[in-house]
């Protein structure tokens, strides 16, 4: 199989890239930087924004497959960047799909394009997308999730994955932000509940990916389909938070502030941090403080019956291996490759 991985330096499109290699596929990626780690695996790398069409018309000629994972992520930042990094460049991918006749095409969405602020909880993919979005990430996932599912054809055909908060070694989101602040102190929880969240382990978040693609064709009962993936084994949100910190050396929680102060604090955050045009992100939300505060848990068995996904490594063996790849010590014979 040729396959195109858009965003294949980054954590979960180095994972897929690493999985496509292993199993004898020839891989490319779309990237706007060059990475050494991509050149050991032998993957040709093409250096360019999703956002530019003739990059990606490019990148894509060739291909059988595109696992289209780059993404503008994040809370804070001007919609613009959001919409175009996206919207548009989704657009771009499934229009270069089109024209070079590729028959498949595997989009990374997320879980928060159906977030409405409140307990989700077993919720499947029969929710609908929310009237109202308190961020442009979600927003704008939503837009492009719309767009691939609507471009399903008999020429191409299209599905969507919605992998909840990917993590495990080689993490540079999620991981090292829950470890700076816990050790700036700066770590609060949000309410007094300890609701249970969804969690995806890096190494089943691309095998979702994988088991997707070969499972996707023109007619088939993936296609055009939009698709939870996760643990399938929720966990309370501060339990999970205080065993990252633990994985990491970082003393737990212990300070807490009520839902509505969270919530208001996010607000005038957001006043005050959109008024002064200032382009770090702050350090609250109205979008985080909902997120902090509520369950989000979701229903995978599609995911099991359509696309035979399980979950093969499970959050104890997840955390054992993000602990020794925090540690610098070796977990495994794989602790190098799966950590790049």
């Amino acid at each position: 199989m040729n396959a195109l991985v858009t965003g294949g330096g980054g954590f979960l499109g180095g994972a897929i890239v690493r999985r496509l290699v292993e199993r004898g596929d020839r891989v490319a990626s779309l990237a706007r930087g060059r990475y050494t780690e991509l050149e050991a695996l032998g993957v040709e790398q093409h250096q360019g924004d999703v956002a530019d069409a003739g990059a990606v018309m490019k990148a894509t000629t060739g291909c059988d497959v595109v696992f289209h994972v780059a993404a503008k992520a994040g809370v804070w930042g001007p919609y613009a960047e959001y919409h175009r990094a996206n919207v548009v460049g989704t657009e771009n991918v499934f229009a270069a799909c089109r024209a070079h006749g590729v028959s498949r095409l595997v989009y990374t969405s997320s879980p928060s394009v159906v977030f409405n602020g409140r307990d989700q909880e077993g919720v499947n993919e029969s929710a609908p997308y929310p009237k109202h979005f308190e961020a442009h990430y979600p927003r704008t996932k939503a837009l492009a999730e719309r767009l691939v599912l609507a471009a399903n054809r008999p020429a191409l055909a299209t599905v969507a994955l919605r992998p909840h908060l990917i993590w495990g070694p080689g993490d540079n989101h999620l991981v090292p932000r829950i470890l700076e602040r816990g050790r700036a102190g700066k770590l609060r929880r949000v309410g007094r509940h300890n609701k249970l969240i969804d969690t995806t382990y890096i190494d089943n978040a691309a095998d979702a990916h994988l088991l997707a693609a070969d499972r996707l064709a023109p007619g088939s009962p993936v296609a055009g389909k939009a698709y939870f993936v996760s643990q399938g084994e929720p966990v309370p949100l501060w339990d999970m938070v205080k065993r990252i910190l633990a994985a990491g050396g970082v003393a737990p929680v212990t300070r807490s502030v009520p839902v509505p102060v969270a919530y208001l604090a996010g607000w005038l955050c957001e006043l005050v941090y959109g008024t002064m045009r200032w382009r770090e992100e702050p350090p609250m939300t109205r979008f985080v403080a909902h997120e902090l505060s509520t369950a989000h848990w979701f229903d995978i068995s599609a995911a099991r019956r359509d696309l035979g996904y399980e979950p093969r490594v499970s959050v104890e063996e997840g955390l054992a291996r993000l602990a020794a790849w925090l540690g610098g010590a070796p977990y495994s014979n794989s602790t190098l490759t799966d950590s790049l």
